[in-house]
């Protein structure tokens, strides 16, 4: 009796252990086949810095055999839509989802239903309040920021009148980016900055706002682009109204159209993320820790300060000149 007793109890214990086996493989298979989705702020082909971010993401997913969709909307200020489109690819119940957050706070609600869902969350270019990623993959802005001051001052010295004109004023990176302009630039008690414009990410829109700007404040002798239609848009409107080359412009990423400003002389330099690398270590990161592996909660990617006289180097050759998927 008590053999035939024994016998049962490693039967039934033989049938949990593999059923247990048999969950624990399906549920493993099941997660390495599970796409990453890259929401990016903007899916807009014209926007180089994008591109490259895209192009990091899709070489790392061929390196580490995983697939990455990337889903966004046409523009970065659709703040809404990206909420919407957030919340509807939860339901796809990807991997991991790596997320440009469009807004600091409005997204947030949205990234906590992520992390709910048990899905990996991994932040890139531009974070959320809170800190609530795994990871932040991004350039550090605000000492991005200080770097766009320091150069100013080799064409600018002494008393000046200064414009900003940024993207989406709610965006993370562009708060850090212009709180590292206006904190540096105060420092000096004879510099008066003017109100920052934000052009929602429409470089016509940047390029209408400086040119209103340069009509009413005749007296600005340097203006700070914080990203790369804001500069292409405020390098147009210079183009145009000051022929003398009187104001001086730093700007923000890199492009084609950025490089023939620097080249002109209407762009005095330009401060160069990588968005190659952001895009290839977010996904990098993202299956790092959808494996349960320990990852650092930020990265810093970096940046260059490029001119007309360093652009020429190898390295700045590099940066501004990515491989690029047309």
């Amino acid at each position: 009796m008590k053999v035939r007793v024994s016998a049962i109890a490693i039967a039934i214990l033989l049938i949990i252990l593999v059923t247990t086996a048999y969950f624990l493989l399906s549920k493993g298979i099941e997660s390495k086949n599970r796409s990453l989705i890259l929401i990016p702020k903007t899916t807009n082909p014209h926007v180089e810095f994008w591109r490259v971010l895209n192009q990091g993401a899709s070489t790392a997913a061929k390196e580490y055999n995983t697939e990455v969709k990337v889903i966004g909307t046409p523009s970065e200020s659709d703040i809404d839509e990206q909420i919407k489109l957030v919340e509807t690819l939860i339901a796809e119940k990807p991997k991991a989802i790596i997320l440009a957050a469009t807004d600091y706070n409005r997204l947030v609600p949205s990234a906590q239903k992520i992390i709910n869902a048990g899905i990996t969350l991994i932040t890139v270019d531009s974070g959320l309040e809170g800190g609530m990623s795994a990871s932040f993959i991004a350039t550090d802005n605000y000492a991005a920021g200080r770097k766009a001051v320091e150069t100013m001052k080799n064409y600018v010295q002494g008393p000046a009148n200064y414009a900003i004109v940024s993207f989406v004023k709610t965006s993370k990176t562009q708060m850090d980016r212009e709180n590292g302009v206006r904190d540096h630039l105060q420092q000096d008690p004879s510099v008066q900055i003017l109100d920052t414009l934000y052009s929602n990410g429409s470089e016509e829109k940047a390029y209408e706002q400086t040119k209103e700007l340069l009509a009413k404040h005749s007296d600005i002798r340097g203006i700070f682009g914080l990203n790369e239609v804001s500069t292409i848009g405020a390098a147009r409107a210079l183009k145009e109204l000051d022929p003398e080359r009187k104001i001086k412009l730093i700007g923000f990423d890199s492009s084609m159209n950025e490089i023939a400003f620097l080249e002109a002389g209407i762009l005095q330099a330009t401060v160069v993320q990588k968005p190659f690398n952001m895009g290839y270590l977010a996904v990098k990161t993202a299956i790092q820790a959808s494996d349960g592996h320990k990852v650092s909660t930020t990265v810093d990617t970096g940046s260059e300060v490029i001119t007309k006289d360093n652009m020429y180097t190898s390295e700045n050759q590099k940066l501004l000149f990515p491989f690029v998927e047309k």
